[in-house]
């Protein structure tokens, strides 16, 4: 997307109702903030969440098992 493209959303967003144009507002920090965090995933990281969210057999745990392995984890 170019800058012009760009531009011409923002122009628009202008015209939304105040309510949307807070919306918009919040979430475009919210996507300036995550470009300050710390955290970021290395490129084995992320090939290995797309790898598991691409299985078509993965196991999901429900929040007991979850809160189970976290508890292993902690020497609970």
């Amino acid at each position: 997307m170019s800058k012009e493209q760009v531009k011409a959303v923002l122009d628009r967003v202008m015209t939304w109702p105040t309510e949307r144009q807070e919306d918009a507002a919040k979430l475009l920090m919210l996507m300036e903030a995550q470009d300050e965090s710390a955290y970021r995933l290395t490129d084995e990281q992320v090939a290995e969440v797309q790898r598991r969210i691409a299985d078509p057999d993965r196991r999901l745990l429900t929040l007991e098992e979850s809160n189970e392995r976290l508890r292993g984890l902690i020497g609970e």
